[in-house]
């Protein structure tokens, strides 16, 4: 009968080892799938980018680059989810502002969406990932047949970088979309007892004209 690794408490995962445990296994699967993984985000981010800025002195322009910025959204998720099940970080989903605004009209949703900054901060990412993923599959891989012996170090260490940059660009920022969405709520709220007191004088009015 064998015993299941531990599960890290946290973020603290257990010390690199020269033997290949489950979670070196698991960081190194992790840095094999940067390549792939960052050359559709690079992809897609450039598609979006120049076809949305290309095409701004349109009509439909800015709406592509809106629905661009919403589509790194999910980029990001899927990110994140990565980072969660191989690197052992846990990464807050952002709250969803923008699209919690398109009831409001098609003008407030493609103004939230441009000035996005969840989605700004995975077009970043995005973009410096390609470089990164590139240097990372050459080395895990060449450290699979060459450097074996020390391939759990090279392995914790290009993951530590990893996991800088998933917290320090994909993370959200909690304060300020916090505060966002506590303005939103509370608006939400004014205007709606507005609403309902101008109901209410209407109704006032129209039942005192009558008698």
């Amino acid at each position: 009968m064998t015993m299941s690794p531990p599960v890290p408490d946290g973020d603290r995962l257990p010390p690199a080892r020269f033997a290949l445990d489950p979670w070196t296994w698991k960081e190194i699967s992790y840095l094999l799938s940067n390549l792939p993984m960052a050359l559709a985000g690079f992809v897609y981010t450039v598609f979006m980018i120049g076809v949305g800025v290309g095409l701004s002195v349109t009509v439909i322009g800015l709406p592509l680059l809106a629905a661009g910025l919403q589509g790194a959204r999910l980029l990001g998720r899927a990110e994140r989810g990565r980072a969660r099940g191989l690197l052992g970080i846990r990464i807050d989903e952002p709250s969803s502002v923008a699209l919690a605004r398109h009831d409001q009209g098609f003008f407030p949703w493609l103004w939230s969406s441009l000035k996005d900054p969840v989605g700004w901060r995975t077009v970043l990412y995005s973009f410096i990932r390609l470089p990164w993923g590139v240097l990372t599959f050459t080395v895990t891989l060449v450290s699979l047949f060459v450097l074996w012996p020390v391939l759990p170090f090279t392995a914790r260490l290009l993951t530590n970088a990893d996991r800088a940059m998933a917290r320090g660009l994909l993370s959200p920022s909690d304060e300020l979309e916090r505060r966002i969405v506590e303005l939103e709520s509370d608006r939400g709220v004014v205007v709606d007892t507005a609403a309902a007191d101008l109901r209410r004088i209407e109704r006032d009015l129209h039942d005192g004209a009558q008698a």
